[in-house]
């Protein structure tokens, strides 16, 4: 589980660094949907997992409305960013497939498209929608549905599904929760607990992995 450490740095408080990520998304204005959409386009697929995917999303939900954006405008144009992604990843996985990734590599490392591979084995084309909410795997599970030739009619059923559940779900909780003080007033902590939350499936996972490998090997 030691490749999710770069997840959470990536979402660690700006204002550790003298920032506060209201005032900096607020700054950029209308910019923002431009920058959040290429960060959440490469995030679902072009094999750079280290953006804070989640937390832009739920920040541009709860401040569209300071940084006079649109939901109508801005949902959309992350949906097809998201969907582009994923798209992006599919096609790389078809063509290139393993090449792409080494033993000792840090970020495309065949250990976190192990990852991603027995995540989608486990849980077929449901596993691009709920990698959607996991980050890493919703990086590389485009890659392995590639790799594994999945039915592109499919795929392209669950990535648009998966993009629209994701975007939708956690930009409304943004719009939602943005109205309680304590939330607006500690959005950068929450993007940290938005990431804890998102990896629990995957730390699932790996712990239960683990305890039947155990039982096995004690057999």
């Amino acid at each position: 589980m030691a490749f999710f450490i770069p997840v959470l740095l990536a979402h660690l408080p700006l204002g550790l660094l003298g920032f506060k990520l209201e005032d900096v998304l607020i700054s950029t204005g209308p910019w923002v949907l431009v920058v959040s959409a290429i960060i959440v386009f490469i995030e679902s697929g072009v094999l750079f997992p280290v953006l804070p995917g989640d937390s832009l999303i739920f920040a541009v939900g709860m401040l569209h409305d300071r940084m006079g954006l649109s939901l109508w405008l801005a949902f959309p144009v992350l949906i097809i960013a998201a969907v582009a992604g994923g798209e992006v990843g599919y096609q790389l996985g078809a063509r290139y497939g393993r090449n792409l990734f080494k033993d000792d590599a840090k970020i495309l490392s065949t250990k976190n498209l192990h990852a991603a591979e027995e995540f989608f084995a486990k849980r077929g084309g449901f596993a691009l929608v709920v990698g959607r909410f996991v980050p890493i795997v919703r990086t590389f599970v485009s890659l392995a549905a590639g790799i594994s030739s999945y039915p592109r009619r499919r795929f392209n059923l669950w990535n648009i599904l998966g993009a629209v559940l994701w975007i939708g779900s956690i930009g409304m909780a943004g719009v939602l929760l943005g109205g309680v003080e304590f939330i607006h007033n500690n959005i950068e902590m929450l993007a940290v607990i938005i990431v804890l939350v998102s990896v629990l499936p995957v730390t699932f996972e790996y712990l239960r992995g683990r305890s039947k490998a155990k039982n096995e090997a004690a057999e």
